[in-house]
């Protein structure tokens, strides 16, 4: 086997999945391939978060000598502190009419969360670029954030592209002129993007600007 191929397949394996015993789940952060009678599963392990999802299943009914594989979710971090949505928000009026952003990141040594904001290059009322911010040992990061202005909140074929390789919740507060500015949130594994139907309730009353009469 080419050294390159050894390299690739060391970090990141497959792993035929026992029919007949339990698979131990990761136990360092990384990634592996699960091969199972009823798929191919990608399993991803950080501090924060164990994610299970499905690649694709078979083609063919052809018998698989392997167990079944459930996807999963662990949210090892715990809840994110709504008061930190809050503080974006504060950021993304002091910036409107242009984008801002920011990383929530959780430490494993303390288990805290805070807001970091990230170095601006570029913004504008449509466009952000930003170098990410320099993470301690213990420091991961949990939520990307943006806002969009004065646009709603929405995920742009640029932010897929910019998502793709990442392991995150990807969160656009928009309309952040507005009292109570709008919210999309999704969880990004690896390429794959999953849309949070509902954003915690909490994350807006922490957003809503009380307006004086």
């Amino acid at each position: 086997m080419h050294p390159a191929d050894a390299a690739l397949q060391q970090s990141f394996p497959s792993v035929m999945v026992p029919r007949f015993g339990a698979l131990p789940p990761l136990e360092r952060p990384g990634e592996r391939l699960l091969i199972a009678a009823n798929g191919v599963f990608l399993e991803i392990v950080r501090p924060w978060l164990r994610v299970v999802r499905r690649l694709g299943a078979f083609q063919y009914r052809t018998a698989i000598p392997y167990g079944e594989v459930e996807e999963a979710t662990e949210m090892r971090c715990g809840r994110i502190p709504a008061d930190l949505i809050g503080e974006f928000a504060t950021m993304a009026r002091a910036a409107y009419p242009k984008e801002t952003g920011g990383w929530l990141v959780w430490n494993a040594a303390t288990a805290a969360f805070r807001l970091l904001p990230v170095q601006i290059l570029e913004h504008s009322g449509g466009h952000l670029k930003y170098e990410r911010p320099a993470l301690s040992q213990d420091d991961v990061l949990v939520v990307d954030c943006h806002s969009h202005g004065r646009h709603p909140a929405f995920f742009s074929s640029t932010d897929d592209a910019d998502d793709r390789h990442d392991v995150k919740f990807a969160f656009v507060m928009g309309n952040c002129d507005a009292s109570t500015p709008s919210m999309a949130l999704r969880l990004c594994a690896k390429g794959i993007f999953e849309n949070v139907e509902k954003v915690p309730a909490d994350w807006y009353a922490a957003a809503r600007e009380e307006v004086l009469v």
